[in-house]
């Protein structure tokens, strides 16, 4: 009779757990799709300056890999909300990353000066970079974990700035 009660105890706490557990992670905030753990694909581009950055040497700490063009209005809305947490985090915190999809330098240029000063782009200027990631349609942001595999994906512009948003990063970057 004792090893029964404490069997149905044992899975008793397990079944709490797990409901814990699904509740937590179906919490995201609106927009977050949890994904698959897959590796991240390749992504070595350079930015404005003419600098290399190669995504597989960004291991150890989460990355946000942001795909957005001018043209894209979502995109232009957003903007402002990644610089504001460009500012909140350290890159070996969380290194943010944007990439622009099929612009040129000048149109990129042009833009970040007023609204996001402070970040400097990567500059997809054929596009493969962004064909082999699949966004599906811009704006698109990938949650890449400290070793290199793709955890979530935000479609559509996204208040990055807001409690929700945040606290959700906060949680990512505290793992």
């Amino acid at each position: 009779m004792c090893n029964k009660l404490i069997r149905l105890r044992a899975v008793a706490c397990v079944c709490f757990l797990l409901l814990a557990w699904q509740a937590t992670a179906s919490e995201l905030p609106k927009g977050l799709l949890t994904l698959d753990g897959r590796d991240a694909p390749p992504l070595v581009l350079n930015n404005m300056d003419g600098d290399r950055w190669d995504l597989s040497e960004a291991r150890g700490h989460w990355v946000f890999v942001h795909f957005w063009a001018t043209w894209c209005g979502p995109c232009r809305k957003e903007m402002p909300t990644i610089e504001a947490i460009f500012q909140k985090f350290k890159p070996q915190e969380l290194e943010i990353v944007l990439v622009n999809t099929a612009e040129t330098e000048d149109t990129v240029f042009g833009f970040l000066a007023s609204v996001a000063p402070d970040i400097m782009p990567l500059m997809d200027e054929d596009g493969l970079v962004t064909e082999r990631w699949q966004p599906r349609g811009l704006p698109a942001s990938f949650f890449v974990d400290p070793e290199g595999k793709l955890r979530y994906l935000a479609l559509g512009g996204r208040p990055w700035d807001t409690p929700e948003y945040l606290d959700f990063i906060k949680q990512l970057i505290r793992q």
